[in-house]
């Protein structure tokens, strides 16, 4: 595309035109060749305005900067080099890709979920109810991406604008016409999705977690309320929130602009308009007289003055909102609800979330993501649903994260657990034994024993020793991650494996 034409989509202060080509847009210097054009911004941790020179050296035609002094240097040191002055990195990054790129955002209908937890799952649902309605689909988030079936790794949940269009360009390229993603609270506060256009928009839940970045939970709530009212972009076409949450009624009136409102819930019934008075303009759907297993859920499904009868192979009372918030989107994706209930039936969960790790000594050894009060809660009492004998859970907190919530952490293990293993859950640079001991206040406000391992693996081989015929074994906090990030690097390490290979020495 040419440089003077791409400027014409980009908000600038200052521009210097010149008669060249781009191919691609980069912000990390080190993938800078031929042809490309440098976004260099200002981040959290480093200042892109210091590799300009390197860009420059590998074959960069062009310069975006939002350093006045980075920009005035470029027009001086290289006056035939086309370059740009912006006020926001990141939203001139979102539209220099976005216009390099053709708009691959505009071809295709997003779906974005944004919440505590659940967020995995649902897109995960939400991407199968779609597939097998005949949608060809582009699936981002935090276990994998997916592009019209081809699978990739994902680095970050939410990643930059310029890598979440160019994966869109790829599903556009491959025939894609629907897209499901994560929308994370730093995403949507650090404007990394500026000018995705959002047709339908999910809300899960609120609770405590990234408060070592929010701050406090009012700002965590107002980031992911965000979502709602559009960041770049008009305001979503329908929100679909769960209003068994308390967080719901922001998120409501957040989206005070979006066409529809669907709301979701599992148990009595929702008023039609909320305190703010929004009205919903579609029945609510609601999931009633729940009934759980170890093998499945079942539940009858309201909406719109109809009642079905759904059936899941997903296990566990958050699984029943998950569906309902997968459904409810797919409903609005123009997916009819007979065939929604359907296609319930066949979902398959998503690894690292409640997945079992096969043996026959009769133990159950579950490794799951869970790695906040809330979720860890919700685990055990999943858990619960399935043991004869003991819940054994075993968790760590993350480093240089959110350290309130340590102690909340093990107090919610300790209530809910029959005995309690602490361990190391990615400590990056603090010092593994003391996250140990704010974790371990909470579990000594509760009278459950606790064993504290601080090598994971060892814990793991601990804590399925411990078990007997009939127990649960809860594997907590790392789920589908394959690494464990320690002050000295990144190391591989896999819970399956770990477990797996104790299984299989114990002989089962």
């Amino acid at each position: 595309m040419c440089w003077d034409d791409a400027l014409n989509e980009v908000r600038v202060l200052e521009s210097a035109r010149a008669a060249v080509d781009v191919l691609r847009v980069e912000y990390d210097s080190r993938s800078v060749g031929p042809g490309a054009a440098f976004v260099a911004m200002r981040g959290g941790s480093t200042d892109g305005n210091r590799f300009i020179e390197t860009a420059l050296e590998q074959g960069a035609v062009a310069v975006v900067t939002d350093s006045h002094e980075a920009y005035e240097l470029l027009r001086r040191e290289h006056p035939k080099i086309g370059g740009a002055l912006v006020e926001h990195g990141r939203r001139a990054l979102a539209e220099l890709t976005a216009a390099v790129l053709g708009h691959p955002e505009r071809k295709l209908a997003v779906s974005a979920v944004t919440g505590t937890n659940g967020k995995t799952t649902t897109a995960f649902l939400l991407e199968q109810i779609l597939r097998a309605a005949g949608r060809k689909t582009v699936l981002m988030g935090t276990v994998e991406t997916r592009v019209a079936g081809e699978v990739r790794e994902s680095p970050h949940t939410t990643p930059e604008s310029r890598d979440i269009l160019e994966v869109f360009a790829d599903g556009v390229r491959a025939g894609a016409t629907e897209a499901v993603m994560e929308m994370s609270s730093h995403a949507l506060e650090q404007e990394r999705v500026w000018g995705i256009p959002v047709n339908v928009a999910i809300f899960t839940n609120l609770t405590q977690d990234h408060l070592d970045y929010h701050g406090t939970m009012e700002s965590y709530a107002k980031a992911k309320a965000r979502l709602f009212e559009g960041v770049g972009a008009p305001a979503p076409r329908v929100a679909v929130i769960n209003l068994n949450d308390p967080g719901s009624r922001l998120m409501m009136q957040s989206a005070h602009d979006c066409q529809e409102i669907l709301t979701y819930g599992t148990g009595g019934s929702a008023s039609a308009t909320d305190d703010a008075g929004i009205q919903e303009t579609y029945a609510t759907m609601m999931a009633t007289n729940v009934r759980l297993g170890a093998a499945g859920t079942s539940f009858e499904f309201r909406a719109g003055g109809r009642s079905f009868e759904v059936r899941s192979k997903l296990v566990g009372r958050v699984n029943v909102e998950n569906l309902l918030a997968a459904m409810a989107a797919a409903h609005a994706r123009g997916v009819p609800l007979e065939r929604c209930v359907r296609i319930a039936a066949e979902l398959k969960a998503v690894p690292g979330r409640f997945e079992t790790v096969p043996n026959e000594l009769g133990i159950t050894v579950v490794v799951d993501y869970a790695h906040t009060d809330d979720a860890l809660r919700n685990l055990i009492s999943l858990a619960r649903g399935v043991a004869s004998g003991r819940v054994i859970t075993l968790f760590g907190c993350g480093g240089d994260r959110d350290r309130t919530k340590r102690p909340k952490m093990g107090k919610a293990a300790g209530e809910g657990s029959d005995l309690v293993v602490l361990t190391s859950d990615n400590p990056r640079t603090e010092d593994p034994i003391a996250i140990l001991e704010e974790a371990l206040v909470g579990v000594r406000a509760t009278a459950t024993g606790c064993v504290v391992e601080p090598d994971r693996a060892a814990a793991i081989e601990k804590v399925i020793r411990a078990a007997h015929s009939g127990d649960v074994v809860l594997i907590a906090g790392k789920g589908h991650e394959k690494v464990q990030i320690l002050r000295d690097g990144t190391v591989p390490f896999d819970d399956v494996a770990v477990a797996s290979a104790v299984l299989r020495e114990l002989g089962g």
